[in-house]
């Protein structure tokens, strides 16, 4: 059987942070994903999960913490933990500039994989030390912000006595990701003493890996990459998200392309028999000679179909925007009015 892992990158946003905003605004949009039509983050993500029977991976990062305080992360925490879903631990190390402490010393950079390994260490264990701190139990995973890992990375989870990295991401391959294995093969395997769970995917054209991600694969790449998992025997397909991922990239609205997606996801993982849902906790390891999982090929009119989607989904959102904005400035006058009502036909 095939492990389905859908895991949900669950973090504080560093960019809202530096526009000033506090914590009860940045913990609303980014783990609630609240807009005006509701609230579409980890709570609506779990309500999914749980209608189709599944498990959920949340990778929490502890590191807003250093500027918000702890409580912030026990109130992403304890929920996740209370419906019975899975913590796991992120860590995003662009908050360390913003901090009044900071476990590395002077040591700052956007990704883990820019600090040595002795301060990966410290760095991994006072972020794993806020999140049981905060009512998770110890963590057993692990996922780079921005996968930005390497093989030093590797090397200071086995230290720390982590069993799995999920950190191994080949759409970033030369973009923050340095891990030293094989990105044709998606297969879990050992390195550096931890097991390597690579994101799943399929390749979208000659020589780009598309990952399975909910903003970046369709429906129907999806279930072609969960199929060709299956069909591979692999143990495990990779899926991830983010806790505000179901919004519009201004955050102001549902991205109902994306919730549709996560909808059509879970009835596929629901639906084969060949497929079980569940998280790392209890994850098998691979056998000592793992077999190759090889990635799907491309299909071209697969490609096309989905950058028009996409294409579609965007422009929905920003003739929506448009409406918006028209409304509230062009009703200030009644020559405003006649031009907004012409706009807004047009629209």
């Amino acid at each position: 059987m095939t492990r389905a892992i859908i895991s949900f990158d669950t973090e504080l946003s560093a960019r809202l942070y530096q526009r000033g905003a506090d914590a009860r605004a940045n913990f609303e949009s980014s783990i609630l994903g609240r807009c005006r039509d509701g609230d579409f983050g980890i709570h609506f993500q779990m309500d999914m999960l749980d209608r189709h029977g599944l498990t959920g991976v949340y990778f929490v990062d502890p590191m807003p913490a250093l500027v918000y305080g702890p409580e912030i992360i026990d109130a992403i925490v304890q929920p996740i933990v209370r419906r019975g879903h899975e913590v796991q631990l992120h860590i995003h190390t662009e908050w360390l500039k913003f901090a009044t402490f900071n476990p590395a010393g002077h040591l700052t950079g956007r990704n883990i994989g820019d600090f040595p390994l002795a301060a990966q260490k410290k760095l991994i264990g006072f972020a794993r030390d806020i999140l049981v701190g905060a009512g998770a139990p110890r963590p057993t995973a692990f996922r780079a912000g921005n996968f930005g890992a390497n093989d030093d990375t590797l090397r200071a989870l086995a230290a720390l006595g982590f069993r799995f990295d999920s950190s191994f991401n080949g759409a970033y391959l030369a973009h923050g990701c340095a891990i030293s294995l094989d990105a044709g093969n998606l297969g879990m395997r050992e390195h550096l003493g931890v097991v390597e769970v690579p994101v799943s995917g399929l390749m979208d054209r000659a020589n780009s890996f598309r990952p399975a991600q909910l903003c970046a694969m369709s429906e129907q790449e999806m279930r072609d990459a969960l199929d060709h998992s299956a069909a591979s025997g692999a143990i495990q397909f990779s899926a991830f998200s983010h806790s505000f991922e179901l919004l519009s990239r201004d955050r102001e609205v549902p991205n109902h392309l994306a919730v549709a997606r996560m909808e059509a996801l879970c009835r596929a993982v629901a639906d084969d028999a060949r497929v079980t849902s569940g998280g790392l906790a209890t994850l098998p390891a691979p056998p000592a000679r793992p077999g190759r999982i090889g990635i799907a090929a491309p299909k071209p009119l697969r490609t096309l179909r989905r950058k028009i989607e996409q294409g579609v989904g965007h422009l929905a959102h920003e003739v929506r925007y448009v409406r918006d904005v028209v409304s509230v400035t062009l009703n200030s006058s009644r020559w405003g009015k006649i031009l907004g009502g012409i706009l807004l036909a047009v629209a």
